[in-house]
């Protein structure tokens, strides 16, 4: 196993790391598929539930906005833990005060803030990679990062709490979340090394804010790195649209809700969603790096996606409670989410050289905004169009981002300027491509937040 890891660039020093990430996410994802109903069961609405959502991932697109340029600063292993400390102590406050008073500003508040605890946690560790793991294999190696993320958000997130919420209910199911939390923020504390750079030793707190904010002026400045950005905000609109919405479609009457699965059966058939991604998440960094970085994500991603986006609206209706086929419409959407591996790299691509802090700032920000969108477009058209109509809003936005693929045209290592691979030279090595080295000899100090893939989250 440690010999396949180091195959797909995984260092030795950083193999722990990358579990702490899948057990801190655990913790994270305990609540994620159920929070919404059991909202709407303490007796607020559907869109109170959606909002609590919506504005926990805008707190989230600004902990990923940051998590980067601080840890280039000051040390991601310090800024792992401040987001790790952060999540925990929030959490006591939320399932402690706020849940049991049921008072909704309150509920959303606190719920909010804990919103900027795990992206300063997993965006701090990108970091690291970064600094650890030659560029050249940062798209493999990221997509097992969002396989650790995966296997702890979506498949234990998700099926442990299956399991536990009909024994210990709903409430008490939160508290679970706990002891992973804890138990991957020790992990950090005693196996995360620290970084090999620290960029904001020796800066003034004036070149601090400066470099801090260059992660949202290159979205103004670089229209190609924008464009990729909106692409990774549409990249995971189900990933965190669909935890909102369906367990209110399938589980309830509300808003015309067909309540024809258990709240359990909902969270065993979205499992399967990463489930898939544990291993499209490898799959897609390994088939990028080796037949192309934008064809993939075009078809693989966003045209599946759009398709699986109205699947989940359509098969309860067409087929009633069949799980099965659900589960069918889980493995899509999974595939599809996963094809987006290679984006951080061409943004750092596009972003040049001494800017790909920078540029993946602006990737963290946009990966945190789809936490935002998702929920957000629910909770804003949900109760003007109904489920059917978020879901085919979600897919129209997936044929914006296929058409948005059409402008960007990166040079890929080992590909010509059209995109076709180059042939190997006879001594089994590819010819050097002109345009193309700098990708390979980004310094450590410039790399910046480092290659994040697509995540399965």
């Amino acid at each position: 196993m440690i010999r396949l890891l180091e195959r797909l660039g995984v260092p030795r020093v950083l193999m722990l790391g990358f579990l702490a990430v899948a057990i801190f996410m655990t913790g994270d994802g305990f609540e994620l598929t159920f929070l919404s109903k059991f909202m709407v069961d303490q007796g607020f609405t559907s869109s109170q539930a959606s909002l609590l959502v919506t504005v926990y991932g805008l707190f989230a697109a600004a902990g990923g906005w940051s998590a980067g340029m601080l840890a280039e600063m000051f040390g991601a292993r310090r800024v792992m833990m401040f987001g790790a400390c952060w999540w925990i102590g929030i959490h006591l406050l939320f399932l402690g005060v706020a849940i049991p008073g049921r008072i909704y500003p309150l509920i959303l508040g606190l719920y909010a803030l804990r919103g900027i605890g795990y992206p300063l946690f997993i965006y701090s560790f990108v970091v690291l990679m970064a600094q650890h793991i030659s560029p050249s294999r940062l798209a493999s190696a990221t997509g097992f990062f969002w396989t650790c993320f995966s296997l702890g958000i979506g498949v234990f997130g998700a099926y442990l709490p299956s399991f536990i919420m009909p024994v210990f209910g709903e409430y008490r199911t939160f508290w679970f979340a706990l002891p992973f939390s804890i138990v991957g923020t020790i992990m950090c504390f005693l196996f995360v090394p620290k970084n090999k750079v620290v960029k904001g030793e020796g800066l003034s707190r004036k070149e601090q804010l400066k470099e801090l904010a260059e992660g949202a002026t290159i979205l103004v400045t670089n229209r190609k790195i924008l464009i990729c950005a909106i692409i990774r905000i549409i990249n995971n609109l189900l990933l965190y649209g669909f935890p909102v919405i369906m367990p209110l479609y399938l589980c309830t009457t509300h808003n015309g809700g067909i309540n024809i699965f258990k709240t359990e059966e909902w969270m065993r058939i979205w499992g399967f969603v990463f489930v898939v991604t544990l291993i499209f998440n490898t799959f897609w960094g390994w088939f990028m790096d080796r037949f192309g970085w934008v064809w993939p994500m075009r078809w693989f991603g966003c045209a599946v996606l759009a398709v699986g986006s109205v699947a989940f609206y359509y098969i309860p209706q067409w087929f009633g409670a069949n799980a099965l086929m659900m589960i069918v419409a889980s493995i899509i959407v999974g595939i599809g989410t996963c094809a987006f591996s290679s984006l951080p790299t061409i943004m750092t691509l596009y972003a040049g050289e001494g800017k790909q802090g920078a540029a993946l700032s602006a990737y963290n920000l946009a990966a945190g905004l789809t936490t935002f969108a998702g929920p957000g477009v629910a909770t804003i058209l949900l109760p003007v169009i109904g489920y059917g109509g978020v879901c085919w809003t979600y897919a129209a936005l997936y044929v914006l981002a296929f058409v948005l693929t059409l402008f960007i045209r990166p040079r890929q290592p080992g590909f010509d300027e059209h995109g076709h691979r180059i042939a190997k030279a006879k001594n089994g090595t590819a010819p050097q491509d002109d345009a193309v080295p700098a990708v390979n000899t980004v310094s450590e100090e410039s790399i910046g937040v480092g290659v994040a893939a697509a995540e399965a989250v």
